[in-house]
């Protein structure tokens, strides 16, 4: 794979970093050392495991200091935030992908196995401004990236798991259990596509894909709750 220009990812991160060669890092998968011998710098699995952590303080910290809610309630509305459908979104905002150093094998991903690595990456870089400007340049980052997600993870009700939401409402307003169908498989084992139908009775109300039933079923719940706006 080429290598980016870092100084554009740098941009779009909004930080100006003292060493490059940690935003570098940030986007080093493990799978490009294996075929870049020569590559000075290393991996980015400890600063995401380091990132991942700061993430985690920096919306603790923002909820507790502005949420009288309940520890439940904040519990699940971090989850929703740091989760890695959340961040790999928020990873695809700033273009990350543009930048991620992987083997040929790796670059041929799609779908969930993409979607992990661009969240790593997010963690990664969280980790690599931390390490570069402080706390507090990581908690502008977070802040301006993540947290910004916020109200929109409490209006939709992101924080539920989108079947247990539309199950209830299906039951509350039309007395109904929804159930799912698996529609269509398609693809290699290790890139399956899934598309499931989710039916109250026998009205099919909305579909949802993704590379497992689970995910499929959870998109299909998602959608469907937007077609009946509950």
């Amino acid at each position: 794979m080429a290598v980016k220009n870092i100084e554009d990812l740098e941009k779009k991160t909004k930080v100006k970093f003292k060493n490059l060669d940690l935003l570098r890092t940030a986007v080093t998968h493990r799978s490009y050392l294996n075929e870049n011998r020569s590559y000075k710098l290393d991996h980015n699995e400890r600063l995401e495991f380091f990132g991942d952590a700061v993430l985690e303080l920096v919306v603790t910290e923002h909820l507790y200091q502005n949420f009288p809610n309940p520890e439940g309630e904040l519990t699940n509305w971090r989850a929703a935030l740091v989760n890695k459908d959340m961040l790999s979104n928020v990873s695809r905002g700033l273009r990350v992908e543009n930048f991620l150093l992987m083997s040929r094998g790796e670059a041929k991903d799609t779908g969930r196995a993409r979607d992990y690595l661009l969240a790593n990456a997010l963690e990664a870089i969280i980790g690599a401004v931390y390490l570069d400007k402080g706390y507090g340049a990581a908690k502008k980052f977070i802040s301006e990236s993540v947290l910004i997600h916020l109200d929109e993870v409490i209006k939709s009700k992101l924080y539920i798991d989108p079947k247990s939401n539309f199950q209830e409402e299906a039951q509350a307003r039309v007395g109904i259990t929804p159930n799912y169908r698996v529609l269509s498989e398609s693809g290699p084992d290790h890139d399956k596509k899934f598309i499931v139908g989710v039916y109250l009775e026998d009205e099919e109300v909305a579909q949802g894909e993704g590379v497992s039933k689970q995910q499929a079923q959870r998109e299909a719940a998602r959608n469907a709750l937007e077609v009946k706006d509950w």
